[in-house]
């Protein structure tokens, strides 16, 4: 059993924060799948202190998601500070704060992976969350900023000196981006280094190899992300099924989710998107894939696409 802060999860698999994808239907999805909690998309710490309409409803969760973890992100103390508190009315169960996204838009503020190359300012982000909120506050980084200064040992000891309650680790540097491989040397050192739970990241596109992992480095628990992306079965253990029928039940259920909690008929672009991911690489997925991609409204979708169709 992990336990991360007095939480004791049902299962050490816990779904990455991915942007774009880690909304609150796929994250319920996701628990419903297995999932031990899962993390919202990355949230900017000015959005929510300006208090604009789109990034407070990223915060929107319920009940049956519980525990979930909001990530914030950004580079000032203090507005991350302010960010944090404000996070903490909408009641999600922790907070992390991102240190390892390695996309441009973030680090040329000087956010994600770059505040690895900034261990003062990001002790000082740190301190400052934790200090705005009452919710155990977690970290997610990555195993250093490039070959040449691979810091993640150091990096965590700071961040479990300063106060977090876990740390989780994607095994490339801020320079890899997601290219290559990810090295999980570091993530065993970190374990062996501090005394809270650590949660390895990075290629990890199965049940089993998230097994292999905890085995290989001593981490406490998994974040899978992309292989969690038409695939929810990934977190109990179970294959995803290996026909498009029996693969339909996920799909119609995850737009139900959608529709529930989204404005549907506004984001089909993004719907297809998620939904034609449960038939990628399937035999005869093809055809399904191309009528999903060519309805022109959720109710077509629903009823022409996956209803009807895979029956025939």
């Amino acid at each position: 059993m992990v336990t991360i802060a007095g939480f004791s999860l049902d299962s050490p698999f816990i779904l990455a924060p991915l942007a774009g994808y880690t909304d609150l239907p796929f994250r319920l999805l996701c628990r419903r799948y297995g999932a031990g909690y899962c993390v919202s998309e990355m949230i900017s710490c000015h959005g929510i202190t300006y208090r604009q309409k789109k990034t407070l409803g990223m915060l929107q969760t319920t009940e049956e998601e519980q525990p979930v973890s909001f990530q914030l992100f950004g580079n000032d103390p203090d507005i991350m500070a302010e960010a944090a508190s404000i996070m903490t009315e909408y009641h999600p169960a922790m907070i992390d704060i991102n240190m390892g996204c390695p996309v441009k838009k973030v680090t040329k503020r000087g956010a994600g992976a770059a505040l690895m190359s900034e261990p003062q300012l990001a002790e000082q982000i740190i301190k400052k969350v934790i200090s705005a909120t009452n919710l155990p506050v977690t970290v997610k980084i990555r195993c250093g900023v490039n070959a040449k200064q691979i810091n993640g040992v150091t990096f965590a000891r700071m961040a479990e000196q300063a106060g977090v309650s876990a740390i989780a680790v994607h095994g490339r540097t801020w320079s890899q981006g997601f290219s290559g491989s990810a090295d999980h040397t570091v993530l065993a050192e970190i374990k062996k280094s501090v005394a809270i739970p650590v949660i390895g990241n990075g290629d990890i596109l199965s049940y089993d190899e998230g097994l292999k992992l905890m085995q290989d480095t001593g981490c406490d628990a998994v974040m899978i992300g992309r292989g969690a992306l038409g695939n929810p079965w990934i977190f109990s253990g179970n294959n995803r099924p290996d026909s498009c029928e029996k693969i339909k039940s996920a799909a119609l259920e995850h737009l139900d989710l959608i529709e529930q909690f989204l404005p549907a008929d506004r984001i089909l672009g993004y719907i297809k998107n998620h939904i034609s991911r449960y038939f990628k690489g399937l035999p005869g997925s093809s055809r399904i894939r191309q009528k999903i991609f060519s309805c022109h409204s959720v109710r077509e979708l629903r009823e022409e696409t996956l209803e009807r169709s895979l029956h025939r």
